[in-house]
């Protein structure tokens, strides 16, 4: 299956879930706690009206692996895979591929270490996971200056290994509007990008995508869920020959 039918149907699945979950009848929690229910008493009972923020927040992180990583899908890579190539950026082949993500993965988990950023490995893909309070201010798309040695470090490793399609998504929580949430994505995916490119790093090595509210990480009930929604990835695709 391509990854994004794949995304779509991870995305559908966790979307009727989660509507699911809004549904139902009253609780049998009170207070915070457990309530009697009728019915045999030597048998376990379970709480009415879905599922809690727990269950919810778990369901959406296995969820989330299923759709996390690339966003922009097959065909946009493949363009920027000829482009390069074309350029003269040398592809990879067989074992190589391998080897080279992982002199890169570890370059980046050693300047990364103690910044905040993620370093998230998914096949032969780097994705790195830059949440928004280390990286912009709240429902805004202005980098934070504080941030500029951590991109400089991410620049200076791009360049080292360049072999490599760049794609910067970004992602927001569930407050707002859809159109809003999409724009706000776009800039603060461009605002790195751009950073990055300032650097003297190619062009079109380059996806630049938002994904708005649609891809959450955690639940946005609550406001540590939403923190980590509100985020901008940049996975490292190996060029291959």
């Amino acid at each position: 299956m391509k990854t994004p039918l794949k995304i779509a149907i991870a995305s559908a699945t966790l979307a009727a879930l989660l509507a699911g979950c809004a549904t139902g009848g009253g609780g049998g929690y009170y207070g915070g706690q457990q309530q009697p229910y009728p019915g045999d008493p030597n048998q376990p009972q379970q709480p009415q009206g879905g599922m809690s923020k727990t269950q919810k927040g778990a369901l959406i992180g296995a969820l989330a692996g299923v759709a996390a990583g690339l966003l922009s899908g097959n065909d946009a890579t493949e363009r920027r895979q000829r482009a390069l190539i074309g350029a003269g950026v040398g592809g990879l082949a067989g074992g190589a591929i391998g080897n080279y993500q992982d002199r890169q993965e570890r370059a980046l988990r050693e300047r990364m270490a103690g910044t905040g950023v993620d370093v998230v490995r998914q096949g032969d893909n780097i994705t790195l996971n830059m949440p928004s309070n280390i990286t912009f201010a709240f429902n805004s798309a202005n980098l934070d200056p504080k941030f500029d040695p951590v991109l400089d470090n991410v620049a200076s490793t791009l360049t080292e290994y360049n072999q490599t399609i760049v794609e910067v998504a970004g992602h927001t929580d569930s407050i707002g509007s859809d159109a809003v949430n999409q724009r706000l994505s776009e800039q603060r995916a461009a605002s790195v990008g751009n950073y990055l490119m300032s650097k003297g790093l190619m062009r079109d090595r380059f996806i630049l995508t938002g994904a708005g509210k649609t891809r959450p990480i955690a639940s946005n009930d609550t406001e540590a869920g939403r923190a980590q929604n509100r985020r901008v990835e940049i996975t490292l695709v190996p060029v291959r020959s």
